[in-house]
């Protein structure tokens, strides 16, 4: 009889699937126990992260920061491989971005006196809702289980901090509603609210969120972050993932190969010894690729986006499981938020004196009001801020989440570069303004992604999440895979960003997602002691 080792096939190359691969090699394929293969739909390594150039200055055109450096794998690894320092400047470079300049539309520069109430009002509610302070402060008093009125009924985030801006609202109702000097038509609940909705949009990039009333509320207190500064990586994050493949010998990873089919068997069990895991029989799982090959496995981990996930449970999906996955997990799937936030670069004209363009914090009139400047499109109306991405870079960055994130996909560099133009020029009056050249992302429509990263929307919970990461099928046990009888065997498991319940949406959680299913497996065939 021909004994042959269980297969492990990874399907994706960004951080959930690397670290799984990495750790499943060092503890299982280097001791003989398996063989490893890692299958890539796209033409490099590292999903969401990205790191780039543009303008000579080195760029991330995902992943941008370590949140929170205390206890952060990610922080680990950048540590161990000197990736943390750099000759070279980088952006985000720390520290850069503590001096913004704050101005209205059409060109009001507005006084940290008016700026910082509002800021500081925004940041207390979020950390409320977020479980780090248990009073908002300011004399500000909600009731959070009131008749229906208070916070403890409220479904989202969004509704939560307006809620907080009323009640701001009403401590300073003794002010005089008075025009503010050198603003025009401004007056000051216009501008308190146009500065709150400036941090509701820087709000939205964090999160990945359409609009904060999609975010829930509930759930908001689950989310963990880690310790310590916010950091960058000076030589990029994609020396993170060089790191984490590393080890994988030349062949483990395979690009190219984009899945539209995982075939699997929920109600095989593992009732005979010949079976394939260490036996002479077939493998449960087939994947089938678009390029017309398969590969049979024994195991496979899924790390693609929840977005790949949920165009797969869709009539347009290519991603699909034969048979479908359960009702509990398409509909924990269609539940669980998956939003778009892009990133533009833009690059100075040379003859742009470099000393006058400042940390723009930008604040625009809302929308349906007259009184707004007609030249600036509305898809520009909801970002927050234009930067250098380091103290004197010709390079110049702004985010962009949900609609217009999307839009800016859209749009052809020269109109971009028009609109952007016509829009900083109406805050920077003075200035002689133009650029050279644009960059953007486009994680939405991009068909391995379909979008930026996960948060829990109004309508599902944490519980979602926990659902998702649920191996299949649903009753297998550690035993049936290893050669226990009469029980389904574990076949498929999910990692990936949006399988962690505290660390969503951040490449740690995806690390700590990977990490989890890889010791799953390894445990299941006593490889380790997790």
């Amino acid at each position: 009889m021909v004994v042959k080792k269980p297969r492990i096939v990874v399907i994706g190359a960004g951080m959930a699937g690397l670290t799984a691969a990495n750790k499943l090699y060092k503890s299982g394929v280097k001791k003989g126990a398996f063989e490893l293969c890692v299958v890539e739909g796209g033409n490099r390594i590292g999903g969401r992260i990205n790191t780039s150039e543009f303008g000579g200055d080195r760029i991330e055109m995902g992943a941008t920061w370590i949140h929170g450096i205390g206890g952060s794998p990610v922080h680990k690894i950048a540590q161990e491989t000197n990736a943390l320092e750099s000759d070279q400047p980088w952006e985000c470079m720390d520290g850069f971005l503590d001096d913004p300049i704050t101005i209205a539309e059409d060109g009001y520069v507005l006084n940290p006196s008016l700026v910082d109430p509002v800021s500081n009002l925004f940041k207390n509610l979020m950390d409320f809702s977020q479980g780090k302070s248990k009073s908002i402060g300011d004399g500000i008093e909600l009731d959070l289980y009131g008749n229906g009125k208070g916070i403890g009924n409220m479904m989202s985030v969004g509704s939560f901090l307006r809620k907080g801006l009323e009640a701001y609202w009403e401590v300073e109702s003794r002010k005089e509603r008075e025009e503010v000097n050198g603003c025009g038509g401004w007056n000051r609940k216009l501008l308190q609210e146009a500065i709150f909705a400036m941090q509701e949009n820087t709000q939205r990039t964090y999160t990945a969120a359409n609009d904060l009333l999609n975010l829930d509320y509930k759930s908001e207190s689950e989310y963990v972050m880690f310790p310590g500064e916010e950091i960058t990586i000076a030589k990029g994050y994609s020396r993170i993932i060089e790191s984490l493949a590393s080890v994988l010998p030349s062949g483990v990873i395979q690009l190219g190969k984009k899945v539209y089919n995982i075939e699997w068997q929920p109600e095989l069990v593992n009732g005979l010894k010949g079976y394939g895991h260490g036996g002479s029989g077939s493998r449960p799982v087939k994947v089938h690729f678009l390029d017309g090959t398969t590969i049979s496995a024994d195991h496979v981990i899924v790390t693609v986006s929840l977005g790949v996930l949920k165009s797969g449970i869709s009539d347009s999906g290519t991603f699909r499981f034969n048979p479908p996955l359960p009702n509990y997990k398409n509909e924990a799937i269609s539940r669980l938020g998956f939003g778009v936030v892009n990133k533009l670069f833009l690059k100075l004209s040379p003859d742009f004196d470099l000393d006058r363009f400042p940390f723009l914090q930008m604040v625009f009139q809302k929308s349906d009001l007259e009184i707004k400047n007609p030249k600036i499109p509305w898809w520009m109306r909801r970002t927050a801020s234009l930067s250098p991405i380091y103290e004197r870079s010709s390079v110049l960055l702004s985010w962009f989440a949900g609609d217009e994130a999307l839009k800016l996909e859209s749009l052809q560099d020269d109109v971009i570069l028009d609109e952007v133009s016509t829009t900083i020029s109406s805050f920077l009056s003075n200035s002689k303004l133009k650029f050279d050249k644009v960059l953007k992302s486009g994680w939405g429509s991009d068909p391995l992604f379909m979008g930026s990263y996960s948060y829990i929307a109004v309508g599902s919970s944490g519980c979602d999440i926990d659902s998702l990461a649920e191996p299949l099928p649903e009753t297998a046990t550690f035993e049936s895979t290893t050669g226990g009888s009469g029980s389904p065997i574990l076949q498929i498991l999910f990692a990936g960003e949006a399988t962690h319940r505290t660390h969503y949406s951040t490449t740690h959680g995806a690390y700590f997602s990977g990490l989890r299913e890889a010791n799953r497996l390894l445990q299941n065939y006593h490889c380790i002691d997790v």
